[in-house]
């Protein structure tokens, strides 16, 4: 078993894309205060995907030292559309579909983590009595000019495909969920960066300490291609059957297997060179 020493480097480590500030999370990860970890998910489907479970199980290291999942339901941003790494608008998902999914990533969630270190929140216990003055005090804390640096929308606007106001507004409210929750770290993929990393400038913005952030990298799925997708019909699914779990993680290439050890299991660094030299 690894001592705290050890099991922080892991953190930092093993299956890490990129901290902001590392220097300071390992501080803070060393001085035996308990930190409260957010991770946002959005509502968008019946059922997760193992690729969902990449950053529940850095969340589930940060557990093991005694630290505090929060994790954020998405049922506001769920109904705007991720627009990141998207070339289009998503179409808006009902309320009812939204409430329906969330209740069953609860339960999926609850398969990686530790129940007892972890809370459950619904952005919808901020914004449902946020007033439109609310809104425009949020909205006046971020420029024009950082929201149309985000990536995607650069790309949108440079081929002249359509974006629609609405989904400006989708980084500043996962930024201020943040505030909401009083996060000291936030976990999500290095392609949300600038979502997560949004959470640091409202934080300041409301006069807080800035979050660290960790980012984990995207799984592939089964057609070792594309990042995992039920759309793409390349997922294993939580709600999949054993057998059809045990069927699609034999049909992964070869090439994927280190990548899926290192993202998936919780296996100690060695046993990852032995899978290497395998």
């Amino acid at each position: 078993m690894p001592n705290k020493g050890e099991l922080i480097n892991q953190i930092l480590s093993r299956g890490t894309e990129e901290v902001i500030d590392e220097a300071h999370l390992k501080d803070a990860l060393s001085s035996g205060d308990t930190l409260r970890i957010k991770h946002g998910i959005d509502p968008t489907a019946p059922s997760m995907h193992i690729g969902h479970t990449v950053p529940l199980q850095k969340i589930s290291e940060f557990q093991e030292l005694g630290h505090t999942a929060v994790i954020i339901i998405g049922d506001y941003t769920a109904m705007i559309g991720d627009p990141s790494g998207k070339d289009k608008t998503r179409p808006p998902l009902s309320e009812k579909e939204v409430k329906q999914n969330a209740k069953e990533y609860k339960k999926q969630i609850l398969k990686v983590l530790h129940g007892g270190k972890t809370e459950f929140h619904m952005q919808s216990e901020w914004y449902k009595g946020f007033k439109l003055t609310d809104m425009l005090d949020l909205l006046s804390r971020v420029s024009t000019s950082q929201l149309l640096s985000h990536e995607t929308f650069r790309t949108r606007l440079d081929s002249e495909q359509a974006f629609m106001a609405h989904e400006l507004i989708y980084p500043v409210l996962q930024g201020y969920d943040s505030v909401a929750v009083k996060a000291d770290v936030e976990i999500g993929a290095l392609e949300q960066k600038f979502n997560l990393l949004m959470g640091r400038t409202i934080q300041k913005q409301h006069d807080m300490k800035s979050q660290d952030v960790l980012m984990v990298p995207y799984l592939l799925g089964t057609d070792g291609k594309e990042k995992m997708s039920k759309s793409l019909g390349n997922s294993i699914d939580l709600t999949d059957e054993p057998e059809d779990m045990y069927g699609k993680v034999m049909s992964i290439p070869d090439t994927l297997i280190v990548s899926y050890a290192e993202l998936l299991l919780p296996i100690e660094k060695q046993e990852l060179t032995w899978f290497k030299e395998e």
